[in-house]
């Protein structure tokens, strides 16, 4: 399972460089006899550590002050992000209706209809951010829409015991987090099966953040496609400009399915 949380791993890096400086310079000093003699109470581990926090505390105030200086750059980055979802998602959803015209005309009718229903409230609702609550209700028009398409060869089960009404109604969570990841468990996940395949999602509230997990059959040739790749490298992305280090994704094989955990922080 692949793991990112890129904030501190970037942290670390800029204390070791400094810190094996300090180290080998500790080392050259205590070769030195007359060094050593002057400074009798010098302590090199003291030294060393003291090194890697000071390198550690102007990392963190050097993140502080850009970003400080440019929520603005921030914000524009993830309306970006954002917007790169939009267009896919509605193509993919005009997909899924030509692909009916032909053979069910009145099945790709009911497929447009509810198409509209979803891009009205897209186009209507600009933020960045949404409820949870309204992010589900979003996902699950989406569903609809595949299972008509799919018919019962797509199978979906909601697991929200571990999360209160009132919590998924306050919770905010970036606009479209969800919806990508399952359009991809269905295009992945369900479409190359042969057989009747289950989309599994799980919500929960662990004390002060949401956990969020998504599975869907693997297929080995399908999870190589690109776009799978870019979906979830866009989420990490808006997680991260919103979040930083508090939230992380994780993906990858687990008993044969391929599974997305995200976790980031309950806010409201």
């Amino acid at each position: 399972m692949r793991y990112y949380m890129s904030g501190w791993f970037q942290r670390l890096l800029c204390c070791m460089l400094p810190t094996a400086i300090a180290a080998l310079l500790m080392i050259y000093l205590r070769m030195q006899d007359w060094i050593m003699a002057s400074f009798p109470k010098l302590n090199p581990l003291f030294v060393v550590v003291a090194t890697g926090l000071l390198a550690l505390a102007y990392q963190q105030y050097f993140e502080l002050r850009t970003r400080a200086f440019s929520p603005a750059l921030g914000e524009a980055k993830l309306q970006a992000l954002q917007a790169r979802i939009r267009p896919h998602f509605l193509f993919n959803s005009l997909n899924t209706a030509l692909s009916l015209i032909r053979t069910e005309p009145r099945r790709a009718e009911m497929v447009l209809e509810d198409l509209s229903d979803l891009f009205r409230v897209l186009m209507r609702d600009t933020r960045d951010v949404t409820s949870l609550q309204d992010e589900i209700r979003l996902c699950e028009q989406y569903l609809a829409i595949e299972k008509i398409r799919l018919g019962e060869r797509m199978q979906v089960t909601w697991d929200k015991e571990k999360i209160s009404p009132q919590e998924l109604a306050e919770i905010e969570i970036p606009s479209l987090l969800l919806q990508p990841l399952l359009e991809n468990a269905v295009h992945y996940g369900v479409e190359p099966s042969v057989q009747q395949a289950t989309v599994t999602v799980e919500i929960k509230r662990l004390l002060d953040k949401v956990e969020i997990r998504i599975r869907n059959p693997y297929h080995a040739e399908a999870n190589m496609v690109s776009g799978n790749q870019m979906a979830l490298e866009n989420i990490r992305q808006r997680l991260s400009l919103l979040y930083d280090i508090e939230a992380q994704i994780q993906y990858g094989v687990v008993d044969a399915y391929f599974e997305v955990k995200l976790q980031f922080p309950a806010k409201r």
